[in-house]
């Protein structure tokens, strides 16, 4: 990235190969990187890159073969096949590349039945949709969910996770062919937002109670659209920043607890153990995809020197669901 802008500022160019400088990180020789909207926020804003000059490479998603090793490391050998969400944020080169310097906590091995461009599609989303699920909002087995936009990257995975616990599963979408692809995913119930009120569909299906958790991947409007759908004392967590003028009345007269979640925020913050159990998700998740209980749902692919294009298509809205990778030669 050359400068804070449209996606023409991502440009292909030699930079010097990273070194190992830790005695417990892994050189990765990457083979594929996800493609998240947070590159492009952080494409447009430049908000983490101080010297906008750069260049600066993004990607915090990537899946590699392990190239070396540090001193210590003690769960990898050279020829492990590993994924990971690390980096890109500005301080450190991202997965926009050939290679990456990893520290061995934070990364696990990349599930056996998937490609390497599955692999690298999966890190961000499958931690935002376990923590959010799991962890802010602490589904349990016989509960109700309603998840936002189900097709999407994030979505997708949310809808299974939920099933897994044993949830009974609502999600919106946009369109019949998205509806087709959440039901096969185990949703109990697609609710096409623009033909109908998902607040309605969800009192219906809840004999007018609300659900007992909402997970919110779209926020703005639609965020607070979500609170009288919520079951009182129930729970509503989002990954987006609610608006400073959010009228708050409705979701505090049903006492409902409010969760912000951000699985970037260990990174930023340099937290050590919160990014181990982080990397605990992705080996967790790594077993259910392995055992068939988990999909990733891959897009579409661009060569690494057309993530300009894949920018674009992740900016179009164009997208029937899933998510974009780069395959790195």
């Amino acid at each position: 990235m050359t400068a804070p802008g449209g996606p023409e500022v991502l440009q292909l160019q030699d930079i010097p190969d990273p070194e190992i400088s830790q005695d417990r990180e892994i050189l990765v020789r990457l083979k594929a990187a996800g493609v998240n909207p947070i590159d492009t926020k952080l494409r447009t804003r430049g908000t983490l890159y101080p010297d906008a000059a750069g260049p600066a490479v993004l990607g915090c998603d990537g899946a590699g073969i392990v190239e070396a090793v540090g001193a210590a490391v003690q769960n990898y050998r050279v020829g492990d096949e590993v994924y990971f969400c690390n980096a890109g944020l500005g301080a450190q080169t991202g997965n926009y590349a050939q290679f990456a310097v990893v520290d061995e906590r934070f990364v696990a091995k990349k599930p056996a039945s998937l490609n390497f461009a599955q692999a690298a599609a999966a890190p961000l989303v499958l931690i935002t949709a376990w923590e959010s699920l799991y962890d802010r909002g602490r589904l349990q087995a016989g509960q109700t969910a309603l998840i936002h936009a189900g097709a999407g990257g994030v979505g997708h995975v949310a809808v299974q996770l939920a099933k897994l616990q044993g949830a009974e599963v609502y999600t919106t979408v946009g369109s019949e062919a998205k509806a087709e692809f959440v039901r096969r995913l185990g949703a109990d119930k697609a609710i096409l937002y623009k033909q109908t009120d998902f607040v309605s569909a969800v009192l219906d299906l809840t004999s007018g109670e609300g659900v007992d958790l909402a997970f919110d991947t779209v926020g703005g409007e639609t965020f607070v659209k979500t609170f009288p759908g919520v079951k009182i004392y129930g729970d509503l967590v989002t990954i987006l920043s609610p608006d400073p003028a959010t009228n708050w009345k409705i979701a505090r007269n049903r006492n409902l607890r409010i969760s912000l979640e951000l699985m970037l925020t260990p990174m930023v913050e340099g937290l050590v153990e919160a990014q181990q159990d982080q990397a605990k998700i992705l080996q967790q998740s790594a077993r259910l995809i392995d055992e068939g209980q988990l999909q990733i749902q891959l897009c579409e692919t661009f060569p690494l020197a057309e993530a300009a294009a894949a920018h674009r298509l992740l900016g179009s809205g164009t997208m029937t669901g899933g998510k974009i990778a780069l395959l790195i030669d």
